[in-house]
């Protein structure tokens, strides 16, 4: 989309009393000013548009972080638009938490949302390891 972009409506914090967690990729507060135009983006996975799947994890969560960019650009967004995350992983640990912290920052900079990641023992599909959905605000 080509269209003049006004600033971002989310504003990012970590209050005074909360550890930073920015090493680990997330902000504890995140601050949506009004009027703006809310998108709720369904869980993606790290499926290429084809249906397939890598057997990687990290490969698996940098497609999915494509995925989700690409239906934020669909309704207009931007990574900096966005307000919250969650993220399911089969089998977390500690690795894996590194992977998608370096991986969202790669295709997040240093727009690091609110989020929470679950740890699940399975996902939709056979071989899934990673989703995540987003929740963004627009201006209206």
């Amino acid at each position: 989309m080509n269209a003049v972009r006004n600033a971002s409506v989310v504003a990012l914090r970590n209050p005074a009393g909360l550890y930073d967690p920015a090493p680990n990729g997330y902000s504890h507060l995140a601050e949506v000013a009004a009027p703006a135009r809310w998108l709720f983006v369904a869980g993606q996975g790290g499926e290429t548009a084809d249906g397939a799947l890598d057997p990687d994890f990290r490969a698996q969560v940098r497609q999915a972080l494509r995925n989700l960019l690409t239906a934020l650009n669909a309704a207009g967004a931007q990574a900096e638009d966005v307000a919250k995350l969650t993220v399911l992983v089969v089998d977390h640990d500690e690795a894996r938490l590194h992977v998608f912290g370096a991986e969202l920052a790669a295709a997040f900079g240093d727009h690091r949302p609110a989020c929470t990641l679950i740890p699940v023992p399975r996902l939709a599909l056979d071989g899934m390891l990673f989703e995540i959905e987003a929740l963004a605000a627009i201006a209206a």
